[in-house]
């Protein structure tokens, strides 16, 4: 499968350091056979005809975070355009570690970092809107460039293009929904067997159109998925070596009560997720692997701290704890040293490529982008499904912990493969989403006050 990119002749942009006037916008299209890529003169925000440069059929995507690349342009709205580095980012109170963590973990300035939040904020009401507009229609959707300065949204209908690009984003007309593409991936979970020939990890790669299934042997997977009677035009095996696993350690490290921090189940170390209340009864939420249900805890300091009132793993992977008097949850996550904490505001999902951050009692604060959603992962203990896969970084120790993008929590660390190298960074790292959590045990998550919103954007000049 190959698409083909329509844009305006002289829209070629590096994306780390723009100076933006009125862009046009961008569209994409992805369909079966030889295609390329287009530049014509166009009107802003409509599509330009199509002049083709030839990419090779049947690239396989790559199972890493987006690289960005040269052709990188930005879609710009008659209202809204989108913050660049080289344009002051509008005025937003963000949490305290956020920016910081940008910077190291995905290589960022300051300015960058905060123009790609921004962007990510202005750009998320428009991707909610279009996907429930676009309805069966609807591919998926993600961020590309390196400030987040381009939301993608595909769709299987060419007739939806004026619509997407009118609300300011760019159109990309592929084969498969993302129901479709959905349900291939369900078929996958129930027919492959366990690894290694089942492969490790399953997703749906809404930027190729396509489910791609992880394995440490590819050919042998492929073979099996031949026999299983899926539509294989819609899957693509990829040799890795990603090799998910729990995130668990015996240590103790010094920490208080609130999301990212350190507990223990005799002496196995995991890390609190995010404070949740049942009626009455406060506690948090964590890793189901962590822990059964009636297992006790104790906190950072190994004071009494709670006990776990149910677990589920594998299949999923969460739990919740009900503390006693001695601890006092709050709506916060752990975001570095010096007491630095982000207050958790709500539960909206991030979209495909934002930033998102994690809190773990091993590594602490680490960042990186949203990969995947609904992804499979089989680990040594079984099978996990429904996840969200993430090029963050983490270790052993690290399970449970929060995920935040901005101030809404995403959900708690499950697994991963690799780890944190000395920078900061290397591995990937799967979580739980927490609205499938809250849901299952009937909790509430504790919230603070949102982070006010950006002041209305004018145009960037």
């Amino acid at each position: 499968m190959s698409r083909s990119h329509i844009a305006a002749t002289g829209c070629v942009l590096a994306i780390t350091a723009l100076t933006l006037t009125a862009l046009p916008a961008v569209v994409a299209h992805r369909a079966a056979g030889a295609a390329g890529v287009s530049a014509g003169p166009a009107p802003a925000l409509t599509p330009s005809p199509a002049v083709t440069t030839p990419r090779a059929a049947g690239t396989a995507p790559t199972p890493a975070a987006p690289t960005p690349t040269a052709f990188a342009p930005t879609v710009l709205t008659p209202v809204a355009p989108p913050q660049t580095a080289a344009s002051p980012p509008r005025a937003i109170n963000l949490p305290r570690g956020v920016i910081e963590a940008l910077q190291r973990d995905l290589g960022l300035t300051r300015r960058q970092a905060e123009t790609r939040l921004l962007n990510e904020i202005r750009l998320a009401p428009v991707e909610a809107r279009l996907r429930e507009e676009l309805g069966g229609r609807f591919g998926g959707s993600w961020f590309t460039g390196t400030l987040a300065q381009t939301l993608v949204v595909a769709t299987t209908s060419a007739a939806d293009i004026p619509r997407i690009i009118s609300a300011g984003a760019r159109a990309e007309v592929v084969r498969a929904s993302l129901a479709t593409l959905k349900a291939v991936k369900r078929k996958l979970d129930e027919a492959l067997p366990a690894r290694p020939i089942g492969g490790s990890v399953r997703y749906v790669d809404v930027r190729s159109n396509k489910v791609v299934v992880l394995s440490r042997n590819a050919s042998v997977t492929q073979n099996v998925l031949r026999s299983i009677g899926v539509n294989t035009d819609l899957v693509v095996v990829l040799a890795s070596q990603e090799n998910p696993r729990p995130l668990h350690l015996v240590e103790r490290p010094p920490y208080d009560l609130k999301g990212g921090d350190a507990y223990y189940v005799g002496e196995n170390r995991c890390s609190v997720g995010f404070p949740v209340t049942r009626g009455t009864r406060r506690g948090f939420v964590t890793a189901g692997h962590c822990g059964r249900k009636g297992d006790v805890t104790t906190g950072f300091n190994r004071i009494s701290q709670g006990t776990f009132q149910d677990s589920t793993f594998p299949v999923s992977d969460f739990a919740w704890v009900a503390v006693n008097d001695r601890w006092a949850p709050t709506a916060e996550v752990s975001s570095g040293g010096a007491g630095a904490t982000v207050p958790v505001a709500g539960a909206t999902a991030a979209i495909e490529g934002a930033s998102v951050c994690r809190s773990g009692s091993t590594t602490g604060w680490h960042c990186g982008l949203v990969l995947q959603r609904d992804v499979s992962a089989v680990y040594p203990t079984g099978k996990l499904f429904e996840m969200t896969r993430t090029s963050v970084c983490s270790e052993s120790g690290d399970s449970g912990g929060a995920f935040v993008s901005i101030d809404q929590a995403q959900g708690i660390t499950s697994g991963g493969s690799g780890g944190c190298a000395t920078d900061g960074t290397g591995g990937v790292t799967y979580f739980q989403p927490i609205r499938e959590i809250l849901r299952t045990y009937r909790l509430t998550l504790m919230t603070a006050a949102p982070t006010p919103p950006p002041a209305p954007a004018g145009r960037v000049r």
